[in-house]
């Protein structure tokens, strides 16, 4: 593919790829070098036998990300959006830069600011490069961990505690409201499929909801992925009558157990008050390193 069609099919994904960065890097300036570095390594590299575009392009601004995350221990840190703060240098143009794009207009960056909100960025700069990375990746983006791992060269049971212990800080540091509403989508959703309501998942369902087992719950017959908002609806509708509803690392989800022991865990992703992803997990590695408790009653 040329580089110009290339160029044109980055740009569709540039609003994404800034958003990622921006909620790794806190720093509308920082994302916008990010973006453009990202661009770069794309141009060099090319996207021959790339079947998924736009996971490739989240996993190469993720591993930029993560690098000038690291980068800061070896100087001062600076607050963000100051003037003078790192990456603010000149850059060629070119798709996903400053001056091609000009991303870090005032008024973008506010809008920015107030969706991700300050309060989370200030938790989030207490994480280690790692845990902010696959937390941000897997809570934010529903990057599934066995994508996360190779960019914090981890194994992806690795990368889900280091995504849980950031999740615990982060849920200390986050309104209780926002926690109480995503535990409502869990119980409505699971309750939903118990009396197989298909209309009421599709309400809870977001658009390109997804749906992905590890090997080991693909083993119990179960699908590996779904995609889609129907598809999803149309597999949950009467299926969660043994699924019990528990908080997996501190985080609205479900399970199923057999004689009192955890078989499989359901992993909710919960953003704007819809379900965007249901990861299960059966690999008993993992569920030993996952937190389950019961949700606080009403």
């Amino acid at each position: 593919m040329g580089e110009e069609s290339l160029a044109a099919r980055f740009e569709e994904h540039r609003a994404h790829l800034h958003a990622v960065a921006y909620r790794v890097l806190g720093s509308n300036a920082e994302a916008d070098d990010a973006v453009q570095e990202a661009w770069l390594r794309v141009s060099r590299a090319g996207d021959d036998g790339v079947a998924n575009l736009g996971g490739w392009l989240t996993t190469i601004v993720g591993r930029v990300a993560l690098n000038m995350l690291r980068a800061r221990t070896t100087r001062r840190e600076v607050p963000w959006d100051e003037p003078g703060a790192a990456g603010e240098h000149d850059a060629p143009a070119g798709p996903g830069s400053p001056a091609a794009d000009a991303p870090g207009d005032p008024a973008d960056a506010a809008v920015l600011s107030d969706s991700v909100g300050i309060a989370l960025l200030v938790v989030l700069e207490t994480l280690s490069p790692a845990e902010r990375l696959a937390f941000v990746l897997h809570d934010m983006f529903a990057v599934p961990f066995d994508e996360i791992a190779p960019i914090i060269d981890r194994t992806p049971a690795a990368a889900r505690q280091l995504a849980s212990r950031a999740r615990r800080r982060v849920r200390g540091g986050r309104a209780d409201a926002t926690a109480a509403r995503e535990r409502e989508v869990v119980t409505a959703f699971l309750a939903a499929s118990r009396e197989g309501d298909f209309a009421a998942l599709l309400t809870l369902l977001d658009t390109g909801a997804v749906l992905r087992a590890d090997s080991a719950a693909a083993e119990m017959g179960g699908p590996v992925r779904i995609e889609g908002r129907e598809a999803l609806a149309a597999f949950w509708s009467g299926r969660a009558k043994a699924v019990l509803p528990v908080l997996v690392d501190g985080v609205a989800g479900g399970m199923w157990q057999l004689q009192g022991v955890p078989q499989v865990v359901f992993d909710f992703t919960v953003r704007d008050g819809r379900v965007v992803a249901i990861d299960l997990v059966a690999d008993p590695a993992v569920l030993a390193s996952v937190e389950l408790s019961k949700p606080p009653r009403h």
